[in-house]
């Protein structure tokens, strides 16, 4: 956390030319990385986990809880 600290107090201090190209270089390297991520992944496979069974929820499931099963009171 310090660390992360250090850094917004270094920020701060950037003067505005300065801030911009940091700003320049944050958008240019996400835009270059979501690219790089979306053309690595490959396509999902329906039905990969269907030998697990179905999914089911309880019919009480959206009921109110009891006041004991509270963790903080």
């Amino acid at each position: 956390m310090a660390d992360l600290q250090a850094l917004f107090h270094a920020v701060d201090e950037l003067s505005p030319e300065d801030l911009k190209q940091l700003y320049k270089y944050i958008l240019e390297n996400r835009i270059e990385f979501v690219d790089r991520q979306a053309t690595s992944q490959t396509p999902r496979t329906l039905g990969l986990h269907a030998h697990l069974g179905k999914a089911w929820m309880s019919d009480d499931f959206r009921d109110e809880l009891p006041d004991d099963s509270l963790p903080y009171q």
